[in-house]
């Protein structure tokens, strides 16, 4: 039981005013390495009108977590020390995951389009579960092998 989350303070006073995102210090730096996060919104933040935008913390982050938001309908001004976003701890999965190349660590305290070059990342089919069905029409039979669990709500046949 207990919180997903941990809540995010501002460190200072801080007056937006107009609707440009902002990045808001937090003071809070989490530990190299430890675990990368999802940063959110507070609830009590949106009641009043703050939207905070989500993002990912990478593993290799080490510079201030900073909170970007902004508001619909300027000015507001937050106090220091209000609690505007959680931050939610995740598994750095990707260490364990065999690319067949090193993928460069250039993380540190950059942030903001820091996390290196991109990566796409598949499954292999065979891997897949699989179910070999038979179609029957006027008689006539044909067995394929269907993929299972596609996430598609209808599957076409031709």
């Amino acid at each position: 039981a207990g919180s997903l989350g941990v809540d995010l303070a501002t460190t200072v006073d801080v007056t937006l005013i107009d609707t440009t995102p902002q990045m808001i210090p937090t003071g809070w730096h989490k530990p190299k390495d430890s675990f990368g996060a999802l940063l959110f919104r507070c609830s009590s933040a949106g009641l009043k009108g703050l939207i905070v935008l989500p993002r990912v913390i990478d593993a290799d982050y080490t510079g201030e977590v900073k909170v970007v938001a902004h508001i619909l309908h300027p000015p507001m001004v937050i106090p220091a020390g209000s609690r505007i976003a959680q931050v939610m701890p995740l598994s750095n999965l990707l260490q364990a995951m065999s690319l067949g190349k090193s993928i460069e660590n250039i993380g540190g305290d950059r942030g903001f389009g820091s996390s290196g070059p991109v990566t796409c990342l598949s499954l292999q089919l065979k891997s897949r579960p699989t179910l070999t069905v038979t179609l029957s029409y006027n008689g006539e039979q044909c067995p394929i092998q269907l993929l299972l669990d596609t996430g598609a709500d209808v599957t076409m046949i031709s």
